[in-house]
């Protein structure tokens, strides 16, 4: 019982983010206070992505690009399978989930893996590390491109998007742009990232919590908790634990079907099935700056703590078969 405790216990970075969304209920800001924020908060995505691109070793690049195969499977997962997930869920809105919230659910499918956790969950496994570098960060870099057209195909006008050209802009200017300068400098900076690696991690926890305190301090004062339901909370809840339950199974099913090995299945189950919080919340911020972000937010904070307790356990497993 203490184990499986252990492995369902939520994150401390969970609990910060519980905490975030209460203080934000609590004390949203309003006005100049609220402007400065979010211009303070732009800043720190992009110093936030330019350290992303600091730290990422063009030697992986270059040997993760050759596994060509693994890479197309992999964003066919990300960007094909999920968005279908998403229109399967339509009934839905308006029926379970508030129209904001099903937003969310077609937004979370429409994002791109994770980095850090992808990579962090394939090594645990014992799967190819250098193709899950590339794998998960060039999955980063194409949503910049690609969520927002999918949100476009998938959403329309819902949810007070902004225009498709002017987000894929907006984003590559906050996000890309200073990826690939932080790349670009890595020579000369990459000893002093690697230094302060647990140093920057709670710079991008904390460039999130931010962005959450912004996005749903907007929304309390615009009536988010009056007009979700409980209901439509719990539903959202079981909508991720569905959405999970499907993709993990059918994307270890789908790698052993197209003949990868163990080595390489290991890295699509992790990057294919995952969604990012970190590149999904700037995302939603251009994209949604109109709407009610703190509802769109919320599925993928849900499926993020979801994600991070099942590959967990998975990689466990991986682990233990590989070790036999």
């Amino acid at each position: 019982m203490i184990r499986w405790w252990s492995r369902l216990r939520p994150d401390n970075f969970t609990l910060a983010l519980l905490a975030t969304v209460a203080l934000a209920t609590l004390l949203p800001l309003t006005g100049t206070a609220a402007a400065g924020l979010d211009r303070f908060t732009d800043l720190a995505i992009a110093a936030l992505f330019f350290l992303h691109g600091a730290r990422l070793p063009r030697e992986s690049i270059i040997a993760g690009l050759l596994h060509w195969r693994l890479h197309l499977t992999i964003l066919a997962c990300t960007f094909v399978l999920f968005p279908l997930f998403g229109l399967v869920l339509k009934p839905l809105a308006g029926w379970a989930l508030t129209p904001e919230l099903y937003i969310g659910v077609l937004f979370l499918c429409a994002l791109p893996s994770t980095v850090q956790s992808s990579i962090a969950f394939t090594s645990i496994a014992g799967g190819n590390i250098s193709a899950a570098v590339c794998a998960a960060a060039l999955s980063s870099i194409l949503g910049v491109f690609l969520t927002p057209l999918l949100m476009t195909l998938l959403a329309g006008s819902q949810g007070a998007m902004a225009n498709p050209l002017h987000a894929v802009g907006a984003i590559m200017l906050q996000l890309l742009v200073p990826f690939v300068a932080g790349h670009l400098l890595r020579s000369w900076i990459a000893r002093w990232v690697e230094r302060q690696r647990a140093l920057l991690r709670y710079t991008d926890q904390g460039t999130i919590l931010l962005v959450v305190y912004a996005a749903f301090g907007e929304s309390v004062t615009g009536g988010l908790w009056s007009k979700t339901p409980g209901s439509a909370l719990l539903a959202t809840v079981l909508v991720s634990v569905l959405l999970l339950a499907i993709a993990m199974p059918g994307i270890t099913w789908l790698a052993r079907r197209l003949g990868f090995s163990r080595q390489d299945e290991i890295p699509i189950v992790f990057c294919g099935s995952k969604k990012s919080l970190a590149t999904g919340v700037p995302i939603a911020k251009v994209l949604f700056a109109g709407g009610s972000l703190g509802a769109i937010v919320l599925p993928i904070m849900i499926y993020h703590q979801l994600q991070l307790i099942v590959c967990a356990v998975i990689a466990q497993r991986y682990a233990r078969q590989n070790a036999q």
